[in-house]
């Protein structure tokens, strides 16, 4: 199966450490299925993991580390096609990048734009969670719960 990550789903797996986006990528890292990305994509991810006000919650080492998953361990596509569909020109290279995989999902959190298209040629646009649920793969959070208030009981 080849899939196409959004950035922001990048972005969230480093962001959120064991939510959703990252236990799609570790699912990746796991060799669940082949991950699509482009010199465009990589550039997007290291540009926006550069912004100020994303860099107070992600490590630089982890950025890094991540971009170079990407650059090495990936399909690395170099030439991609113009497609002017996105409503978001800047989506415009997600769309182009399953079409030039042959891409089977394309994951995103961006529910105005791209999951509102729902289907790409042959590309299914889905959430995080919808294709970890198709790999069997979704777990659930450790949570702190806090402590339960005992009260006593008047007889």
């Amino acid at each position: 199966m080849r899939v196409v990550l959004d950035t922001n789903i990048l972005c969230s797996a480093l962001l959120t450490p064991g939510g959703i986006p990252d236990q799609l990528y570790q699912s990746w890292r796991e060799r669940r299925f082949t991950l699509i990305t482009s010199a465009e994509q990589l550039e997007e991810f290291r540009r926006v993991t550069r912004y100020p006000r994303v860099r107070a919650f992600i490590e630089p080492g982890a950025a890094g580390s991540m971009h170079n998953e990407l650059r090495h361990l990936t399909m690395l596509l170099t030439d991609l096609p113009t497609i002017e569909l996105a409503m978001d020109p800047g989506d415009s290279f997600l769309l182009a990048m399953s079409q030039a995989g042959a891409a089977d999902f394309l994951v995103t959190g961006d529910k105005h734009d791209l999951l509102s298209v729902g289907v790409f040629q042959k590309t299914r646009i889905v959430t995080a969670r919808q294709l970890l649920e198709r790999l069997g793969t979704v777990r659930a959070r450790a949570r702190k719960r806090p402590a339960k208030r005992r009260t006593r009981r008047h007889r």
